[in-house]
């Protein structure tokens, strides 16, 4: 069997076939199940308000902008690692874009639906694009709504036709060997004539590269305005220039943790272990160890800056984090972030596909307890103490956040019973210049 072939058994013919299991379909009811969830907390939230989280005066973020915060994050990366890795020619790249990329696309649709509903009255959303109205509505352009609002969206969009644009091949690969009339009409539209022509390729690349070039700043700078909504604050551990660098290698972070999970479940449940070798798992350890490194690094940074800039507040700042009311979950924190991730320095541990997940889980914790403390250690031990308040989530915070991980995972498994979750095109090249190179 050639390289080409082989790879189209591994990935076409089952998507054709709808070969999938009863794992599957239990997976995707649970997952719809969560979704119910997430739908009855977002009707309860339109009825009742806010004041149904566990928001207070001072706490008035609570989980809503920490959850947003994570999954764009994570929704940052996927976009980052398929552009990063194709400019610097990384042929492992191939076996994992795809499904990075539409992790990005679905993380990033999800994180903008927090910032919505904490707006109190999500129905005036568009009140933050400057539209043309009568009244003369135009967006609070200091506002870090607006900032995010655009910040999402710009993203959203060109990772849409990033990702678009490396799918046409495959979706003419499907057409092609689609027997179904209903497939065949389908995938035919979606792969918008594509005839694999040599000025097609030369196109597509070119376009391909030129966005990918694009998308590194792209990707820097949404993660710095994120960053940028808590920094251009007043308030202790908040006001800092680490926080833009800070943000864009957490989501880095955050996000190569999330694509080792995506890729082990695949790997099991696609039987794509041809494709997704223990190399590649090994690539992003790596990745995850520099990651803690320099996270560890930031974190003694932010200790020490606040110990000799000699400002009381935010030395008495670090006090709390390490010993204040939610100083057991920031030893953990530190835990899953810095510490776990060392395992990696052993090439037995970096081959593991389950250590790796296992670590990868222990991060993507770590990194969403970080996002939470950011904000509530904050808020909750401002500059007046007559302001102190603890953060406590009601049943309706958790339910929202398990309803936002049950969507990314209905998600996730309708792509992958409908699009390749490989790049098949990409993956039978490499494979054809080496064995050419043999």
């Amino acid at each position: 069997m050639t390289p080409g072939a082989e790879v189209l058994a591994s990935v076409a013919d089952p998507l054709l076939q709808q070969r999938f299991g009863s794992t599957w379909w239990r997976a995707t009811g649970a997952a719809a199940a969560l979704v119910l969830v997430m739908l009855a907390s977002v009707a309860w939230l339109l009825l009742q308000g806010i004041g149904i989280w566990g928001v207070n005066t001072s706490v008035v973020w609570g989980f809503a902008i920490a959850n947003y915060v994570w999954w764009i994050g994570i929704g940052n990366a996927g976009t980052l690692i398929s552009s990063l890795l194709l400019l610097t020619r990384q042929g492992w790249r191939a076996s994992i874009n795809r499904f990075a990329e539409a992790m990005t696309l679905f993380a990033a649709a999800i994180a903008g639906l927090f910032p919505v509903l904490h707006l109190g009255r999500p129905w005036l959303f568009y009140w933050l694009a400057p539209y043309p109205n009568s009244m003369q509505l135009w967006p609070q352009w200091r506002s870090a709504l607006v900032w995010d609002f655009w910040a999402i969206l710009g993203y959203l969009m060109f990772s849409l036709m990033f990702w678009y644009i490396g799918l046409l091949p495959d979706l003419a690969t499907l057409r092609d060997r689609a027997r179904n009339r209903w497939a065949q009409l389908a995938y035919g539209a979606l792969a918008l004539g594509w005839n694999g022509s040599a000025r097609g390729w030369l196109l597509l690349e070119s376009v391909y590269k030129a966005m990918a070039a694009l998308a590194v700043p792209l990707v820097f700078s949404v993660h710095s305005v994120v960053g940028m909504d808590f920094a251009a604050s007043l308030m202790p551990g908040w006001q800092s220039t680490l926080f833009p660098p800070y943000f864009v290698v957490g989501a880095m972070f955050s996000g190569f943790a999330m694509v080792a999970v995506l890729a082990a479940l695949l790997r099991w449940g696609l039987a794509l272990q041809a494709l997704i070798t223990p190399a590649h798992f090994d690539a992003i350890a790596k990745f995850l160890l520099f990651g803690s490194i320099v996270l560890g690094l930031s974190y003694a940074t932010e200790w020490f800056m606040a110990w000799y800039g000699g400002e009381p507040a935010e030395r008495d700042m670090v006090r709390y984090m390490f010993g204040g009311d939610y100083g057991a979950l920031y030893w953990l924190m530190l835990a899953c972030n810095v510490v776990a991730p060392q395992l990696f320095w052993w090439r037995a541990a970096r081959r593991s596909l389950v250590v790796v997940c296992v670590v990868a889980v222990l991060i993507n914790l770590g990194m969403w307890l970080e996002r939470i403390l950011i904000v509530w250690n904050t808020l909750s031990h401002g500059f007046l103490p007559g302001t102190w308040r603890v953060f406590t989530p009601t049943l309706w915070d958790w339910l929202l956040l398990a309803g936002s991980l049950g969507l990314f995972a209905l998600l996730y498994l309708l792509f992958c019973r409908l699009l390749p979750v490989v790049s098949m095109h990409e993956v039978a090249r490499q494979r054809h210049e080496q064995a050419a190179g043999a």
